[in-house]
This record gives C-alpha cells, sequence and structure tokens, in this order.
C-alpha cells in the first residue's frame, strides 16, 4: 500500500474528472468508475456525483495536467487514466493528448506511457477493473489539540 497525503487523492481525482471530461462526454460507464475512484479516496459520494455532473459545465476547475510527489504515483494515475480513458472502448486523442502531457509533466517516459497505453487496449477495461488507486491509502493527518 502507498500512502498518499489527502491533497494529492482531491489531485488524483480532480486529474481523473478532467480526463473523462476531455471528449465532452460523460459516459454511464465512465460516471461509474469515477464514483468507484472518488469512494477509494474517502470522498463522499455526493461531491463525486456533483463534480461529475458538473464538470462539462465548470469553468472554474484548472485544467492542467496534476504534478505529483513521486514518479510512482505519477505511473499509477497514468495507469488508472488509461483504464478510465478506455472504458469507453477507445481512448480518444485529446484524452491521450493530456495523458501524455500529465506523463511528461511527471517524468514518466514516452517508451513506458506507449507500452501501458498498448497494453489497456489488450485488456478492454470495464468500470469494474482493477485500478492501481486500489492500493493507494489517503493519510489524514491528526490535528494537534493546542
Amino acid at each position: 500500500m502507498m500512502k498518499i497525503s489527502v491533497l494529492e487523492g482531491s489531485e488524483y481525482f480532480r486529474g481523473l474528472l478532467l480526463l473523462i471530461a476531455r471528449d465532452r462526454d460523460v459516459s454511464d460507464s465512465e460516471a461509474g468508475l469515477m464514483l468507484r475512484v472518488g469512494k477509494a479516496l474517502g470522498l463522499e459520494r455526493e461531491f463525486c456525483e456533483g463534480a461529475i455532473r458538473e464538470i462539462l459545465e465548470n469553468p472554474h476547475v484548472p485544467t492542467d495536467p496534476p504534478a505529483f510527489s513521486r514518479p510512482e504515483l505519477a505511473r499509477k494515475f497514468i495507469k488508472d487514466g488509461l483504464t478510465v480513458a478506455a472504458v469507453d472502448r477507445a481512448i480518444h486523442q485529446s484524452e491521450e493528448e493530456w495523458l501524455r502531457l500529465t506523463a511528461q509533466r511527471n517524468g514518466v517516459g514516452a517508451d513506458w506511457f506507449e507500452m501501458q497505453r498498448e497494453a489497456v487496449l489488450a485488456a478492454s477495461p470495464s468500470w469494474e477493473s482493477r485500478l492501481e488507486l486500489d492500493d493507494l491509502t489517503v493519510e489524514y493527518s491528526a490535528r494537534s489539540s493546542s
């Protein structure tokens, strides 16, 4: 299990949410997968449903690719991103370009990205697919009682 901060967990969710909006259509399978992502990251269902519903119209959500503190976390995100992008049976060009930008921003090599892309396309993922985030634990820091 890899421990991540609440901030990185929210960035993971935001990044995948932006990804499903890249083709300007959020499918039922993408929405179902995002609800699963939100639950795994400890987010409230109502928050996730609202974010999914509003992502296509909300101009206030930053659209830059996420930057993570560790390359291992970035690779997990990209693998999950490829799975999410392929859940509607196609990785759209805008989704792939955005994931490639994410890889570049996080120092993940193009060869590794291409290998992962091919593996995901061969696997034919569904919203029930195993995700890398299943190995993440969001660590909430305890507040001091001063």
